[in-house]
């Protein structure tokens, strides 16, 4: 039905093939075609994409590039020590305490804001060997601190009581990290405090915790969509495992 070698204007005036290479039509074909496999039809949209663009271009003009937000860095040993640092500098007990408890969840246990809203300082608790953080709110689960943050996050806990770790009296209540933002931001030492990039540096130490860089490489996979296909049918472990794993465990 179709002859690549025939000139293209040629090609054009024939009306049955325009229509056959219409993206659309190509869609529904092999969306709908009987008694081919995915990898056949996944084979053939391709095909016929990669003809319609030479035969009929201005059918399906190609995709602009859109931009894709990348993973943040994480931080380095010296910018967290130079954030907690700054937490210990602040001028009253309070904002020591919500600072330091910030930079421990965020850094240390991972959670992102809307799990900071709900955390009080009795859901941190010392238990499976470790320190583990309840979080409440659209995911509840229980999230084992990195060991190096215990004594910190502990402080802080025992300090909040039945209140809010980071401050304030209404879970509800937005920008609940701004003030301590700000307050540990400025001066000549750690550049502005990025939450997202604590929370990075929180997953790249929990990926090089479980080898999940080596297990990449071993089976060759460089795109994180299979290995979520694998975990969607396993079942994850218990709280004590995931203290072991995760680097939680205290140190005596």
């Amino acid at each position: 039905m179709l002859f690549l070698g025939e000139p293209a204007e040629e090609l054009l005036q024939r009306p049955e093939l325009v229509a056959v290479l219409h993206p659309s039509v190509a869609e529904r074909f092999t969306r709908c075609a009987p008694g081919l496999s995915a990898v056949a039809c996944r084979t053939l949209r391709t095909s016929l994409r990669f003809i319609g663009r030479r035969v009929v271009p201005h059918l399906d003009p190609a995709d602009l590039p859109l931009p894709r937000e990348r993973a943040r860095k994480p931080c380095s040993p010296a910018q967290i020590g130079g954030f907690l640092a700054l937490a210990d500098a602040q001028p009253t007990t309070g904002r020591r305490m919500r600072a330091a408890g910030l930079v421990c969840l965020r850094a240390g246990a991972g959670l992102i804001r809307p799990d900071l809203r709900d955390v009080r300082g009795s859901d941190v608790a010392c238990r499976s060997g470790g320190v583990v953080v309840t979080v409440r709110g659209t995911r509840p689960r229980a999230v084992p601190v990195l060991a190096r943050y215990h004594a910190r996050l502990l402080a802080a806990a025992r300090f909040a009581g039945t209140a809010l770790v980071c401050g304030g009296a209404d879970p509800g209540r937005r920008n609940i990290t701004n003030p301590l933002i700000i307050a540990l931001g400025g001066g000549t030492g750690p550049p502005r405090l990025d939450t997202s990039r604590l929370r990075a540096t929180w997953l790249a130490e929990a990926a090089e915790l479980l080898g999940l860089a080596t297990f990449m490489a071993a089976a060759g996979i460089s795109c994180s969509q299979r290995p979520g296909d694998l975990v969607a049918g396993l079942a994850p472990g218990g709280e004590a495992d995931a203290v072991r794993l995760l680097g939680g465990t205290r140190r005596r």
